[in-house]
């Protein structure tokens, strides 16, 4: 199931299990976690992609050791609100990822994540090289965690 409403996205899934979310690129595929609570994302790992199924391979090996029950994945829109190539490469992902596993699928909006991650990044003195090694990563947390937000909101802030 590939879905872009969020309360469509949160009825799929089952109790206590966490979330993935992930910052799609043309290079890499950053990699975040929640909790079981689905209160914090944590950045996790970036894949550096190769083929498809290799990164499909990896990304699922991930989600089944962490027991993920749904996929967020950041959809890189124009900062007026239109969606151009780098969306449409993120949406065909998503498909050929759902061909794949039964895992829900949602988009969160990724405007100004990875800038939100860099500024953070810069703010810990992170060195240059060790920020290009944690970016994609630390970006997909960002994404996670604006979806765990908007999860609990829905919710109406209770955990269950």
């Amino acid at each position: 199931m590939i879905t872009d409403d969020t309360e469509e996205f949160a009825a799929a899934l089952p109790r206590g299990q966490a979330l993935a979310g992930l910052d799609f690129g043309e290079k890499t595929i950053g990699v975040a976690v929640s909790d079981r609570l689905l209160s914090v994302a944590t950045p996790l790992e970036t894949i550096r992609r190769k083929k498809f199924g290799m990164d499909a391979q990896r990304l699922l090996e991930l989600c089944a050791k962490r027991d993920i029950a749904g996929l967020v994945l950041g959809l890189p829109r124009n900062m007026d609100g239109s969606e151009g190539a780098r969306c449409q490469s993120t949406r065909a992902f998503a498909r050929n990822l759902s061909r794949v596993t039964e895992l829900p699928i949602t988009f969160w909006d990724e405007r100004l994540s990875t800038v939100a991650a860099e500024r953070a990044l810069l703010e810990a003195d992170t060195s240059r090289k060790r920020r290009a090694e944690v970016i994609d990563h630390v970006a997909a947390s960002y994404i996670l965690q604006g979806a765990l937000d908007r999860l609990r909101h829905l919710r109406g802030g209770r955990h269950e």
